[in-house]
């Protein structure tokens, strides 16, 4: 982003602590899935080859954010982030290996996995952004449409993923939309309304209004996204592992 628009270093040192705390936060709680995992009846499965890899990844990452919030502005900045997503993509490939269930099960996970944390962290660092034109008025529209518009891909992608295990029976083992009537429906319809539909129409909305550079109406808007995609986070990871459901 501070190659392709004039987003103030403040915010991304602050983005990119934010994103530290979060992946050390990732890190400590994996140890409760695997927990589930060994627990009599549990319907989590995971490799443990994997966990220490998703680890080590986690902690890197954690660590080279941090590291960027400080080096911003030097020449090896842009290096430091090229690790960090590296790291990133790393620990969700092994927590896809980890829980995948096989070659098409990781495939599925990763996909599905990475979609899940560029649309929450999408949509944390766009709410971030909205508060910055509080304080910088001068700040051009450019960046935070770049966001939005990124955000309203995101979530697009994560609907016709959806659509499309949907008619694949979701991995239920049922047949096409079974999902959708099944024992589980009330959470699958939840996971497609408040956690798809809905964030589409106000990720729509937020590009309008921050074109028009109603900015703390586009804030507004993109707290709202805050929670409904955080929502249908949680709701796609219960499904997967409550049910084993693709959602």
């Amino acid at each position: 982003m501070r190659s392709r628009t004039s987003a103030t270093r403040g915010f991304l040192g602050f983005s990119a602590a934010c994103a530290a705390g979060f992946g050390l936060l990732a890190h400590l709680s994996d140890g409760a899935l695997v927990q589930a995992a060994a627990a009599p009846g549990s319907t989590v499965a995971i490799d443990p080859a994997w966990t220490t890899p998703r680890d080590d990844a986690l902690i890197a990452f954690a660590i080279l954010a941090l590291v960027y919030a400080f080096v911003l502005g030097r020449p090896i900045a842009p290096l430091v982030a090229v690790g960090g997503l590296v790291a990133g993509i790393g620990a969700i490939a092994a927590g896809a290996m980890a829980w995948g269930g096989g070659p098409l099960g990781t495939i599925v996970a990763f996909g599905q996995d990475l979609l899940l944390a560029a649309a929450t962290g999408g949509v944390f660092v766009a709410m971030i952004l909205g508060h910055w034109y509080l304080v910088t008025p001068k700040l051009p529209e450019a960046p935070l449409i770049l966001l939005s518009r990124l955000l309203f891909v995101l979530v697009g992608a994560q609907v016709l993923l959806f659509a499309a295990s949907m008619l694949l029976g979701a991995g239920s083992g049922g047949g096409p939309f079974s999902p959708l009537t099944g024992p589980w429906a009330q959470f699958v319809w939840l996971r497609l309304l408040v956690g798809l539909v809905f964030p589409l129409v106000v990720s729509w909305a937020a590009i309008q209004t921050a074109r028009s550079r109603s900015m703390e109406s586009a804030t507004g808007l993109l707290y709202i996204n805050v929670g409904s995609i955080a929502a249908g986070t949680i709701l796609a990871a219960g499904l997967y592992f409550g049910a084993r459901l693709i959602a």
